[in-house]
Formats: structure tokens, sequence, C-alpha cells
């Protein structure tokens, strides 16, 4: 989608993405484990008990995630590659090179064992501890979780993208729906919605003077979509565990109960973000941005973090800001790779404040029904300030990129 609406090569910015993001992946297992130690009332020493670990998880993600991300085989699934890799890499470091010494207790297991009056620690040593699983079961119970990366792999493939979306191309049909066209395939249908489609024009500095009128075309791209690898991913794990008939029921009518609320905040947030965009109020907001001047690097990660924060997408914002990013760039005399790459590089760190991905995690995690219809707030207060921390540090990387290590920015291929 960035590449798209900036016109630059998609390989290139993905290789200036895979140059920002691992020094912050190489961070994350370290601040995850940081946070969750000190919610749960732990010491900063079982913060750093476990450090090794942490640096091999972060360590293995980041250098696969620099790679992947600069070839043309693996750009499209970078994030996938590095996380397969960053999970193996750490399960054999610490089954066969280290391991803690101690197991970390919950605020609740040392409060049981402080009544019982036993110690408070929990040895890892493998003459008290023994795994109880064989390798089959183990890898029996990682095939959901294996069937889920390779239907994301799949379907994040250009061309299995375009083979399902012209699938039934010879089935066309064409009507109205509410007095606005509604054509296309059976496989690819689309909707011009009313009173909008080519009725908003963006004029100069958000884009080219001779851009077209904005389309608010509703393409239902149903089969090539990443919920429906998603979807066929939980199908096949289903039949991989020999759910049984009540089982399968328990899981759809479940699933549709814990998700009834995510879906009704997922529409109202992705309205918001249309119509932030229709009424102009995202490129006022960019345009605002182009007063730092020198600093516009740093400020170019937080507009994309505001565009994932209003529309709940990456790509959603690299549609937003795209554009006006390297127009920004063009007039402050800046690299267009870098600020355009920026712009993604930000938004991931907005995706942690979505209010569609909050909701979709409280769906996931909370078994009571009052708990998780009540944990968005407190989830989107608490993640608030790691959120900005992230998308500055994004930034920051952005402004030492743009004048102390220019020789990081990856130069596009010259036109053919």
């Amino acid at each position: 989608m960035l590449a798209s609406v900036s016109g630059l090569d998609q390989v290139t910015l993905s290789a200036m993405a895979g140059h920002q993001l691992p020094w912050v992946s190489l961070l994350v297992p370290f601040w995850l484990v940081a946070v969750f130690v000190k919610m749960e009332e732990g010491t900063w020493k079982e913060v750093f008990e476990v450090w090794p670990a942490t640096l091999c998880a972060g360590g293995s993600f980041a250098l696969m995630q620099y790679f992947a991300s600069s070839t043309n085989q693996f750009h499209l699934m970078t994030d996938v590659v590095s996380g397969v890799f960053s999970v193996i890499c750490t399960a054999l470091f610490l089954r066969f090179v280290w391991h803690p010494k101690t197991r970390f207790l919950l605020k609740t297991e040392r409060e049981a064992l402080a009544k019982a009056g036993k110690a408070a620690a929990v040895t890892t040593d493998r003459s008290t501890w023994k795994y109880s699983y064989s390798v089959g079961e183990t890898i029996y119970a990682w095939l959901p979780w294996t069937i889920l990366i390779i239907c994301c792999a799949v379907w994040g493939m250009p061309a299995w993208k375009s083979y399902l979306n012209t699938l039934f191309a010879g089935v066309t049909f064409k009507t109205t729906l509410l007095g606005s066209p509604f054509t296309g395939t059976l496989s690819l249908p689309a909707w011009d919605m009313p009173a909008l489609h080519n009725l908003v024009q963006r004029t100069p500095p958000v884009v080219s003077a001779s851009a077209k009128p904005e389309a608010a075309r509703f393409v239902i791209n149903w089969l090539s979509a990443a919920g429906t690898g998603v979807f066929v991913a939980a199908i096949l794990s289903g039949l991989v565990l020999k759910l049984s008939a009540t089982q399968w029921k328990d899981a759809v009518v479940r699933t549709g109960r814990r998700m009834a609320t995510p879906v009704v905040v997922i529409a109202l947030v992705l309205g918001l973000g249309f119509l932030t965009r229709y009424s102009g109020t995202d490129a006022v907001l960019g345009l605002a941005f182009t007063g730092a001047g020198v600093l516009y690097p740093f400020f170019a990660a937080y507009l994309g973090w505001l565009g994932v924060f209003l529309t709940g997408s990456d790509t959603a914002s690299n549609a937003l800001f795209g554009s006006l990013q390297r127009i920004t760039a063009q007039q402050l005399h800046l690299n267009e790779i870098l600020i355009v790459a920026t712009n993604s590089t930000g938004g991931v760190m907005g995706k942690m404040i979505d209010a569609q991905s909050i909701m979709v995690a409280c769906a996931a995690c909370y078994d009571d029904p009052h708990e998780r219809a009540h944990a968005l707030g407190p989830i989107f207060r608490k993640v608030f300030w790691y959120s900005i921390a992230g998308a500055a540090v994004i930034g920051v990387i952005a402004m030492l990129q743009a004048y102390v290590f220019p020789g990081s920015i990856p130069i596009p291929p010259l036109p053919k």
C-alpha cells in the first residue's frame, strides 16, 4: 500500500523499515518481561535474571528482520519469517545453552507459598523438574499455530491474492444498491459509495496537481482478505485437533458471543478512519507536522502513529499519509525513502492503542463478560505512554538516519 500511494519501490521501502525496526525488536522482549515482572511486584533483579533469553529472542528476530526485509522472496512475510526464526532460536538456546536458575512466581503464587511457610524461589534444575510431554505431543500442540503461520504467509503472497480475486471472474453482475453502482465478479464485487464516490477532490500540496478525485469504492475481496486466511486456519486447526460436533458448536458460539462487541467497535473505528480521510482532517494534521522543519523525521513517525490510532490499521495509515509524507520530504529536501518508510514504522507503535486491537485482545483473553466489556479503557490508559515512547524511539532512529547515518538508507533501483 505504501509503495502504491507514494510511487516508491516496494522492496526499498521494506528494506528501509528493516533498517529501523530491528533496534526496537531487540528491545521489545526485555521491555515486555520488565513490564510483566513489575506488574507482578517482582524486582529488577528478577527482570535482569533472564536477560540472556530476551537478548536471544530479540536478537534473532532483529537479525532475520534485517535480512528478510530487503529480499524479494521474503519482504512481504518479514515478521512471519522472523517470528518463526526467533521461536526456534530461543527454544534451542533455553534447551541446550542456558536457562534461568529459578522460575519467576506470580504474586498469587508467592503469597500461597508464604502462607504455607515455603521458600519463594522455585528452581528450574532438571534434576527436580521433568518435561512431561513427548516430542510428538509437543509438535501436535503447536500445529494450530503452524497452520496459522502457513495460511497467513500464503494469503500474503501477491500471486495467491491475484488468483483468488480472479477465481470466479467468469461470473459477473451489474446492478445498483441504494442508487449507486454495485458491479464486479463473484470473487471481487465492488460498490461505489453513494453521494461520496469521486466527489472529494484533494489539492496541492497534499497531492499532486494532476491527482484524481478521491474514489470511495468498497471492494469486497472476501476470498483474498487476510481474515479469510485466518478463518481457513481455524477450520483446518479444528480438523487437525479432531474436534467433536459439540466442540465445534461450542467454539463457534463462544467466538460469536465474544466477538459481538469487538465487531461493532471495529466497524465504528473504520468508519471514523474514512470520515477522517474524506473530510480532509488527516491532510490538515499532516500539513501541521510539516512546520517541524529539520525535526520532521522525528515527527514523521508520529504522523504514521496518528494514522494507525485513527484508522486502526498500518495499511490504512499508509494509504492516508504515504503520499503526503513523500511530498513533505521533497519540500524539506529530506530523503523520500526514509520519510515514507518512517510513516509505516512509526505506525507500528500506534497499534497497541488502536481500539480494534485492544477489543480483539479483550475478546480473546477475558472469560468473564463484564470484565471483558470494561477492560478497554484501563488497557488503553496503561499502554498509551508505552505507545508514545515507542513512536519516539522510531523518531529518534529516523533523525539519526537522516543526519548522522545517511548511509543506512537503502538506494532504490534505477528506473527501467
